[in-house]
């Protein structure tokens, strides 16, 4: 385990470190006894230059529509390149076979898209070969043929679609892709693209490319393949031979992919609204609750802090628009007269949950004393800011693929805190203010993710039930993490929705406690930085410190 972690943080001081910290830390070198000294030494002092240089705290949040852009973030993620990716293409193993595929050229900048799909369709409908292959007009013979036997040479048996990271309209941000083709992120956006195989023995079970779907054939063909249990399989290379420039114009493809969405929810027996999102090809979908509304318990623990819990209650009760809820407050033997009055005076519920800190046994408490239909576990140092929360997330919750639902969190500043957690190597929360400082469709869209933080989290209740709630030998720290790598065992996902916000006012309850004991056993059972790969982020990308790197694995 100590070795685990030295080489973690090893390479996050290798690649993210200012320069003074590399040469330093190779002097010291790695868990050895200088390195221990001067980090017991040098720890107080550089703490209390942190401290001197902090932002002052504000009171009210200032809110921003759009990520912070940092300046040098022409290139994303870092050490990317168009030479450095194809590098990684090994030509030994592309001299494949590759006429059983069938390869479409077809010209999105002048033909219709009736006339496309016609084209498309009398191809595959004639054809003896195996697969199929889309290809516009403008990519080079010897893009294509690179493309097409990177593809090729890692087919396997079981493969529908096999399908590639894009170069994308700016070759130096590209489009990365994640391993697994989940269902809500899927119809956020037409996350496999091109460049793509298709079997067309599974694509003439699904009936081809369908012509009402305009310029967002492959979106809908894609959907409609899923739906019928197609299977996947991501190549992990940026690949020429992608979609023209036209494709990634809002007035070429955004209607037509807000069609073919609207149509995939009403095969799946689902209304809500279905509309333009905020980026291009991006639809931004929201579905009506269940009716009746189901009940809700929002479940908040507290050791004293009445301020925060006032504050958060308050805000609750008068932006919430969702009627059928109740609040559970879970009680870790608060002493302070304020709070036992609030206590024995509030109109809900109050749950003692005495002895040490063990925020997994208290909320597990809290869920033991709830009869609602859904849980809503959430931070006492937080404040809503959308007043449909509960709508919005009971709708998702409430699907029979999902597990657990979680939502977007603001610092006190305004800045993006959480907007899921991704495990690259390891758990750390994806914010587009910072460490994903790039504004594309993944960012912005409601989507299948490992993890969301338990300050905001929703669940059936019933569903938290069958995992056995949170593992309180996770006492502090990764409980909520764990929680939603195991409710994923079981054909559910964990959806993250940017459409609810809050306000978090981090560490301002419990300050900032984080066993490593905890976080030991959260590695050794999960095989963090060993065999677990996080299938809804793309495999290159590596979180280390503030920064995203390519560093293909």
């Amino acid at each position: 385990m100590k070795r685990r972690w030295a080489a973690f943080h090893g390479q996050m001081r290798q690649l993210s470190g200012k320069r003074w910290q590399r040469i330093l830390g190779r002097i010291l070198g790695e868990n050895t006894l200088r390195y221990k000294v001067a980090r017991f030494i040098g720890r107080p002092p550089l703490r209390a230059l942190r401290k001197m240089r902090a932002r002052p705290h504000r009171a009210e949040a200032v809110f921003l529509d759009v990520p912070l852009v940092h300046k040098g973030t022409d290139v994303f993620p870092t050490y990317y390149s168009p030479k450095s990716a194809l590098r990684f293409v090994n030509l030994s193993l592309l001299e494949v076979p590759i006429d059983d595929v069938e390869v479409v050229i077809i010209d999105e900048e002048t033909s219709s898209a009736a006339a496309v799909v016609a084209q498309l369709n009398e191809a595959y409908l004639a054809t003896t070969k195996t697969w199929l292959m889309i290809s516009d007009e403008t990519t080079s013979d010897v893009d294509r043929t690179t493309t097409l036997r990177a593809l090729k040479s890692a087919v396997t048996e079981s493969d529908d679609v096999v399908f590639a990271d894009e170069n994308g309209p700016n070759i130096f941000q590209p489009i990365f892709r994640s391993a697994c083709v989940s269902p809500h992120t899927l119809l956020s956006y037409n996350m496999v693209g091109r460049p793509a195989l298709l079997r067309i023995s599974t694509l003439r079970r699904a009936g081809g490319f369908l012509s009402g779907a305009g310029w967002a054939f492959e979106h809908d063909t894609y959907l409609r393949l899923q739906e019928g249990g197609a299977q996947f399989h991501h190549v992990a290379l940026v690949l020429p031979a992608g979609r023209p420039l036209i494709a990634f114009e809002r007035s070429h493809i955004d209607d037509d992919s807000c069609r073919v969405v609207k149509s995939a929810l009403e095969r799946r027996g689902l209304t809500g609204i279905v509309e333009p999102g905020a980026f291009a090809g991006l639809v931004h979908w929201a579905l009506e609750p269940p009716s009746p509304r189901p009940s809700i318990d929002i479940i908040i623990p507290t050791r004293d802090r009445i301020d925060l819990v006032r504050r958060c209650i308050e805000a609750i009760e008068e932006k919430t628009t969702y009627e059928n809820y109740d609040i559970i407050l879970l009680d870790n033997d608060s002493v302070e007269a304020p709070s036992l009055e609030y206590f024995a005076t509030t109109k809900y519920r109050v749950v003692a949950c005495p002895g040490p800190f063990n925020y997994a046994k208290i909320v597990n408490r809290g869920v033991a004393h709830s009869s609602a239909d859904f849980i809503v576990t959430l931070n006492n140092d937080t404040i809503l800011m959308t007043p449909d929360w509960l709508e919005r997330m009971v709708s998702l919750a409430a699907l029979p693929d999902v597990g657990i639902v979680g939502a977007c969190l603001l610092d006190q500043y305004g800045h993006k805190e959480h907007e899921s957690i991704i495990i690259s190597p390891y758990p750390q929360h994806l914010r587009t203010d910072s460490n994903y400082p790039h504004v594309d469709q993944f960012a912005l869209a409601v989507r299948d993710v490992a993890a969301v933080t338990g300050a905001i989290q929703m669940a059936s209740r019933d569903f938290w039930n069958s995992l056995g709630g949170m593992d309180e030998r996770l006492a502090v720290t990764m409980n909520d993490v764990d929680l939603c790598l195991r409710s994923q065992s079981d054909s559910h996902f964990v959806v993250y929705t940017p459409d609810v916000v809050f306000i978090h006012y981090v560490s301002s309850s419990r300050g900032t406690l984080d066993p490593l004991a905890d976080r030991n056993r959260f590695i050794r059972r999960w095989d963090i930085f060993g065999a677990f790969k996080d299938p809804f982020f793309p495999e290159p990308l590596l979180l280390l410190g503030e920064t995203m790197y390519y560093l293909p694995r």
